[in-house]
Formats: structure tokens, C-alpha cells, sequence
């Protein structure tokens, strides 16, 4: 490469001193062509033709001294360093994706890659100019992973509504979450299901669902009370709930609905039955 831009500077200095030695022959055409007794004439075109000379006499000491300069060696041992290095030479400013696939060339003879059934890796044998050799084991990715993947926090939100939540109570929350599949569109149950697949995950069976955990509906038909009623107590700390994310759907221990604290905030709450005295809204006729 620096071999290869001292040729251009020398090329470009070659250009301009052929271009500053025309334009001083063409100065001087003109200065010959000229009427002697047009002195006004004559004295700047005179002016020019010396400029010219001065600008040719410039270009030859620059090309003489990119010579000079040329024929000074490479610097063997800066370039060692250099080779020593190869992570500075990777990540400097001026290293172009052309540059980085000659270096790999420069130190890599071939990579053989293989399949390792037992393990599910994908193993790498890179082959090194100097003859050694590096093994590198990798997972092999499954069917249907790419890089557009859903990101780390809706996948700890599925992992862990799998178990107690269907895939459309799961898409509800996400879609709530404000997250988004890997695609950026929002979760259907279809989708949150494949993604379950991919990743190993859990299906939601309803016949696991042995009454330890309760919804919030459930919770509120079990006490005969409101989902107001039911969020109060759990807000007032006054009943233990669960939360696999914040703004997920709460989940309630069956036993924590038999708390003493549960049946004497239910049994504080205030009893409106109709009034004699109240008028109705809408009268009946």
C-alpha cells in the first residue's frame, strides 16, 4: 500500500510539471508573437511567461524530491511492530473491508468447519500460514433463529408466563409492555407459540392448573368481591401477589385468600344498600 501511493504521488507530480512546462512554452509563443512596439502588451505577457518558468522550476523540485524519498527503504521494522499488532491495524481509522480481507489472507491458509451431532456445535479449524492450528466450537443455531430476534426482556417475560399463562394472556401482556417481536410487529398467540418452540419453552397446559394459583378473576368470584376490591387489598398490601414483569397479570396463592388481614378488610368494607330516601336515576314508568 505505501509503495503502491508513493507511485500515485509520483504519478500526479509527473502530471503537473508536464501541464507547468506547456503552459511556460505556450507563455512564451505568445510573448515571441507579440508586437514589440506594444510595450504595455509586451511587459505582461513577459510577467507571464516568468511565472510560468517559476511554477516549472517549482513542479521539478517537487518530483526530484518524491525521488529522493521513494528511494529511502521501507522501514522493515516499524512494519513488524506493525504485524505484531494486528489489533491496532484492524480498528485503525484508515483500514478499509478491502484492507481487513488482506490481512485475513496474509495470516489465515483455510477454515474447515464441522458439525458436532452430540454436542449441537458447529466446530472450527482455522489453519494458520505458520502452521499451526485453533479450534473454536460455537452453538449451532436452530431452526429459525436469525438475527432478528425478539429482545432479551420479552424473552425473560415468556419464559416466565409460560408455566402459569396461556400464549394470548402472554401476547396481552407483551403488546401491553409496549415490546415487540423480532420482526418489530406486535405478539399474537400464534406468534409468542413459535417463539416458545424455537426457544424450548414450556407450553401453558390448562390441565396442570391445580388451583394453587389464581388470576385476579378468579380471585375476585372465589371472594365474591370486584377486581376494584381485589387490586385495593393487593395495592394496600394487604394481599401477596405476584408479578413476572412489571404490568404483567397478577398471580394470587389460593391459600393467601384465607389471610385474617383478606377477611377483615373485607368485612370493614362498607355495606351500601339502598336508601329509602335515595331517588333513583332513571325512574320507572
Amino acid at each position: 500500500m505505501r509503495r503502491s501511493q508513493d507511485a500515485e504521488r509520483r504519478r500526479i507530480a509527473a502530471l503537473e510539471l508536464e501541464q507547468a512546462r506547456y503552459e511556460a512554452l505556450l507563455a512564451e509563443r505568445r510573448y515571441a508573437a507579440c508586437d514589440p512596439d506594444n510595450r504595455l502588451i509586451a511587459a505582461q505577457l513577459e510577467r507571464a511567461w516568468e511565472a510560468a518558468l517559476r511554477r516549472v522550476r517549482a513542479c521539478e523540485e517537487k518530483v526530484d524530491a518524491q525521488a529522493e524519498g521513494s528511494a529511502s527503504p521501507i522501514d522493515l521494522e516499524a512494519l513488524g511492530d506493525l504485524a505484531g499488532d494486528l489489533m491496532r491495524a484492524w480498528n485503525a481509522p484508515t483500514t478499509t473491508m478491502r484492507t481487513r480481507q488482506r490481512l485475513v489472507r496474509a495470516v489465515i491458509e483455510d477454515v474447515v468447519a464441522d458439525l458436532d451431532e452430540a454436542t449441537g456445535e458447529v466446530v472450527l479449524v482455522v489453519h494458520w500460514k505458520g502452521g499451526q492450528h485453533t479450534e473454536l466450537r460455537t452453538r449451532k443455531p436452530k431452526t429459525g433463529e436469525h438475527r432478528r430476534r425478539a429482545s432479551e426482556e420479552a424473552h425473560a417475560v415468556i419464559r416466565g408466563m409460560a408455566a402459569r399463562w396461556s400464549d394470548e394472556h402472554i401476547a396481552a401482556s407483551l403488546n401491553r409492555m409496549g415490546l415487540r417481536s423480532g420482526q418489530g410487529n406486535s405478539w399474537t398467540a400464534g406468534r409468542v407459540e413459535a417463539f416458545r418452540g424455537t426457544h424450548g419453552i414450556h407450553a401453558y397446559r390448562p390441565a396442570e392448573k391445580d388451583g394453587t394459583w389464581l388470576t385476579m378473576s378468579e380471585a375476585a368470584s372465589e371472594l365474591g368481591v370486584t377486581h376494584h376490591v381485589i387490586r385495593r387489598l393487593i395495592r394496600e398490601g394487604l394481599l401477596p401477589a405476584e408479578q413476572v414483569v412489571p404490568r404483567a397479570p397478577f398471580q394470587i396463592l389460593a391459600a393467601d385468600l384465607r389471610r385474617e388481614t383478606v377477611r377483615a378488610a373485607l368485612c370493614r368494607r362498607p355495606c351500601r344498600g339502598p336508601s329509602k330516601e335515595q331517588c333513583s336515576l332513571f325512574p320507572i314508568t
